[in-house]
């Protein structure tokens, strides 16, 4: 479409300017202004289910279910936009949702650490903890393996003599075996709260170094 540009029905008005670059920069605005005019959607199709191409001047909900194209004043489209889908839309709210809550977590480990030096040294602090209480059960564990072959013989000397075990001696390798077994579960929770310490601050050290 041919058409007069007329940079005072525009909104801007001129003057009597003898500079020859102010001018050309005048009649640069001029014709960015006209063209954004021209590129406003003027009409919007759909297709319909039988393929039927339907125009108006306003984007219904019909445009909308089937996906239009926004044409300017030429019929030339401006820009397409899709068919909406309620499964497209569920998985994009879960997945904004999703970035929400991973902004709002990584903005709690920022006021919590400051930054990925202070995580790291934390990191380090309570494993030694675990570290030295893993060490003690141990130490444990193994006194106590050492007190069991100790009373194992004294019951297998009242075995040899055809003597009658002692109740003492008896309640006394009962607890020493129950010692056993909590120590040794307890090693296992000290290990295992080991690696998910371990894994736990690695995953807030990487995420505080992506904001450093």
């Amino acid at each position: 479409m041919n058409k007069k540009i007329n940079c005072q029905s525009l909104g801007i008005k001129t003057k009597k300017i003898t500079h020859v670059f102010l001018s050309a920069i005048l009649l640069s605005t001029c014709a960015t202004v006209y063209a954004e005019q021209q590129q406003k959607a003027a009409w919007y199709r759909y297709y319909d289910k039988n393929g039927v191409a339907n125009i108006s001047t306003s984007v219904t909900p019909t445009h909308i279910k089937y996906g239009y194209e926004a044409l300017d004043r030429n019929m030339q489209v401006i820009k397409r936009n899709k068919a909406y889908s309620v499964e497209r839309d569920l998985q994009q709210s879960t997945s904004r949702a999703s970035e929400v809550r991973k902004l709002e977590q990584d903005a709690r480990l920022k006021r919590a650490y400051g930054n990925s030096t202070v995580a790291t040294n934390k990191k380090n602090e309570i494993l030694q903890n675990i570290k030295q209480q893993i060490t003690l059960q141990n130490q444990n564990l193994k006194q106590l393996q050492n007190d069991r072959i100790s009373l194992k013989r004294q019951e297998m000397e009242y075995y040899r003599k055809g003597n009658t075990v002692p109740v003492i001696l008896k309640d006394r390798i009962k607890y020493n075996s129950e010692n056993i077994t909590r120590s040794k579960g307890y090693i296992e929770s000290l290990q295992s709260n080991y690696q998910y310490t371990q894994t736990f601050y690695d995953d807030i050290i990487n995420r505080l170094k992506k904001q450093e």
